[in-house]
């Protein structure tokens, strides 16, 4: 069920589940919390599991113009804050995975762990000018533009071409209910996060998960963070592409499971 919070000056959506030590789970830069069902589902018997909608995506009101990747972070800080959840462990897709960087840089001490997936030091701190430029580029066109043109142009960069294709569907459903605001935002943001010197600075757990067939975030991508961040973890998803938790969840929720078991 999905629930509304006040925090930081947001309307913040969010979906709640299970008991246990709390992760809250960030999406990407399109998609909401939907994007986490299957992490909800079932990681709920272990963990509370926590999954927001960001900003200008799903059930939460739109930032103001402009809104960096700070602001974001200050926003999910207030939100964790404001439901009580402590340190929790803070797990990121893409945009997400960045923004779980930066609140790790901003608020170094409320992440307990962090589990970066398909993650970016920033499009600026990760990709060539000339692919952060045809990104941001596209993004801004795709938000004046009807939402099926939007699913039909990006969601083959998403997945592997062995995706099945409900999976492809559900997502597809929830990245076309976008909010323009929200997209120019994000990818605005972005496009100017350059966290590379954030990286050295992280002192707690660190799991990241990348797919071999990924072609937005590859594995080379993620390999330079584990480079950077002492003592994390890096696992290689075979035949797997961008969007790992929902095109391979069995595989991406033991990966979860089994490193915050460890730490």
């Amino acid at each position: 069920m999905t629930e509304t919070i006040e925090a930081g000056g947001h309307r913040i959506a969010f979906e709640q589940r299970g008991e246990g030590p709390p992760i809250v789970f960030l999406h990407g830069y399109v998609g909401d919390r939907r994007t986490w069902r299957r992490q909800l589902d079932e990681l709920s018997d272990e963990f509370t599991v926590v999954a927001w909608d960001a900003p200008g995506f799903g059930g939460s009101s739109d930032p103001p113009d402009p809104f960096p990747l700070s602001g974001f972070a200050d926003a999910l800080a207030a939100f964790i804050r404001a439901l009580g959840l402590g340190r929790p462990h803070v797990a990121g897709l893409s945009f997400g995975g960045g923004l779980a960087i930066e609140l790790a840089r901003r608020h170094p001490t409320l992440p307990a762990t962090l589990v970066l997936a398909a993650a970016y030091a920033g499009w600026a701190g990760s990709l060539p000018t000339e692919v952060i430029e045809h990104r941001l580029q596209q993004a801004l066109r795709l938000a004046t533009l009807p939402p099926a043109q939007l699913v039909e142009e990006l969601l083959p960069t998403l997945f592997s071409a062995s995706a099945p294709q409900d999976l492809v569907d559900e997502f597809a459903a929830a990245v076309a209910e976008f909010h323009p605001a929200g997209l120019r935002a994000s990818a605005r943001a972005f496009a100017q996060a350059d966290l590379r010197n954030a990286l050295p600075r992280i002192d707690v757990p660190t799991l990241l998960l990348y797919g071999d067939a990924d072609v937005r975030a590859s594995v080379e991508v993620g390999r330079e963070l584990h480079e950077a961040i002492r003592g994390s973890q890096f696992v290689v998803l075979e035949g797997v592409g961008h969007v790992s938790c929902i095109e391979a969840p069995d595989r991406f929720n033991a990966e979860v499971r089994a490193f915050l078991r460890r730490v």
